[in-house]
């Protein structure tokens, strides 16, 4: 009987890192819409955590997508997630500006 190749826990562990993110970032965006419940004064003041918002879903779609990548026998040539995390990247300066640029009003 022959065993599977032991992938160790890479898989593993870029899962959690991924969900952990997005979990930080839905975290975020939660305590920004908090903040805002007591004193609502306009949509304006709910742009960052629905930006949180979009930042978290993405985040776990691609920790999912890189998931079901890592388990797939072979792996694929190109295991990089280039555009993603770019992407993630820009989402991420995105959410901090318009934080940045809403809190104080």
């Amino acid at each position: 009987v022959r065993k599977p190749p032991d992938d160790g826990l890479q898989p593993e562990r870029t899962s959690l890192a991924w969900s952990r993110t997005s979990f930080a970032v839905l975290g975020n965006g939660a305590l920004l819409l908090l903040r805002e419940i007591g004193r609502f004064e306009g949509p304006l003041r709910l742009v960052p955590a629905f930006v949180a918002l979009v930042v978290a879903l993405f985040t776990y779609g691609v920790g999912k997508c890189r998931q079901r990548l890592l388990h797939r026998r072979p792996l694929p040539a190109i295991v990089t997630a280039r555009w993603e995390i770019r992407a993630m990247g820009w989402l991420m300066l995105l959410l901090v500006v318009v934080t940045a640029v809403t809190l104080p009003l």
